[in-house]
């Protein structure tokens, strides 16, 4: 029985921590994340290193560009921080802050300003199901803008450590400097190991291509 035992618990932590880790925005203590987000529209890349096991440091480009208009492109450093994580019998919750500071340039904008970024998220997740809330303000002179988003998917089936795993995310995203309206996006998220890519299209066919990587 204890033999049995053991390796089924040990099968399980590392298939949780296996799909759970990839939805965190930074990794293990001295690991090295790059997460890349893109459509004709959006374009964002992120660089960080996890300083402890809560907090990391990093670099943030973003271009918006809608259509017929001027991009705006915001550089800055950013802050992670893991402010609250349970950790339940089969699954895990988390709250994340973030906070940024750069130069936001382009669209309406007569020249660069300086600009800060706060923001948080909220997931929670199991091998199978998985639901996140994400919202960012980036305030300065001139400059308004935020970007909210919630998101649910699942798994379509489990796996082991050193197999992929394929899911179904549905995400809705309102970007303000954009329109008001609100972008629905299914996309398919493929995760093995430390990384995971996402492809997909929202409802006007526009493509969108996400991943992410632990160094």
């Amino acid at each position: 029985m204890k033999r049995r035992f053991l390796p089924a618990v040990l099968g399980m932590v590392l298939a949780m921590t296996h799909s759970l880790c990839q939805a965190a925005p930074m990794g293990f203590k001295d690991s090295w994340m790059m997460m890349g987000d893109f459509s004709s529209e959006f374009q964002e890349l992120t660089f960080n290193q996890a300083l402890t096991p809560r907090d990391a440091l990093g670099l943030t480009a973003l271009r918006l560009r809608p259509d017929g208009q001027q991009a705006l492109e915001n550089y800055e450093l950013t802050y992670t921080r893991l402010l609250k994580r349970w950790n339940l019998p089969h699954a895990q919750a988390n709250i994340w802050l973030f906070a940024g500071l750069g130069e936001t340039s382009g669209g309406t904008l007569a020249r660069a300003r300086l600009t800060a970024s706060p923001g948080l998220q909220v997931d929670y997740e199991t091998t199978r199901i998985y639901g996140a809330f994400n919202a960012r303000t980036y305030r300065g002179e001139d400059v308004n803008h935020s970007l909210v988003s919630a998101r649910a998917g699942f798994s379509f089936y489990e796996v082991d450590y050193e197999q992929t795993q394929p899911w179904f995310i549905l995400e809705a995203r309102r970007m303000s400097f954009m329109s008001n309206d609100i972008e629905i996006t299914p996309m398919l998220r493929l995760i093995h190991n430390r990384y995971f890519v996402e492809a997909g299209a929202n409802m006007s066919g526009k493509p969108r291509l996400s991943f992410m990587y632990i160094f």
